[in-house]
């Protein structure tokens, strides 16, 4: 399988948060674990979307769901280590995007990963993809659009 390389342009982080490792964040080889980490950007996404007023699931039953995700792990954490989350968007679409995301430690700066999360706007109720609101993509001016902007 081919190695994985996330890089992202600078000017699309727009947000940054700190998490700190905690001792039940450790596996086995006394390092931050994967499932650790998927929480922790799923956290990061979370103060995220609240920062920018988004709330995960709307009134009408559109809410947005993760459709994928890729990480690249660089170093390793452990207990007790301040994590930066800088969290960004791009690669709009008529549905959705990418949320990503470069996790460094501050303390001695580190790069510990790079990941990047897929999205699409699901409606709950109708179990059915959606076109993403305007009210969201109006948040990001800035972000690059592939195959055209919602209509």
């Amino acid at each position: 399988m081919a190695r994985l390389k996330l890089e992202f342009p600078e000017d699309q982080y727009l947000y940054s948060t700190q998490l700190t490792v905690r001792v039940t964040d450790i596996n086995g080889a006394n390092h931050l674990g994967n499932d650790s980490m998927i929480s922790m950007i799923s956290e990061a996404r979370a103060r995220f979307l609240f920062e920018f007023g988004i709330e995960e699931t709307q009134g009408d039953g559109t809410g947005i769901i993760v459709t994928d995700l890729a990480t690249t792990y660089r170093t390793e954490a452990h207990a007790r280590d301040q994590l930066l989350f800088e969290v960004g968007v791009m690669d709009f679409n008529k549905y959705g995007g990418d949320i990503t995301f470069r996790i460094t430690r501050p303390r001695d700066g580190a790069l510990v990963a790079m990941a990047k999360s897929g999205f699409v706007f699901f409606n709950y109720r109708s179990k059915k993809v959606v076109p993403m609101p305007e009210l969201f993509y109006r948040k990001f001016a800035k972000v690059n659009w592939i195959d055209g902007k919602v209509e």
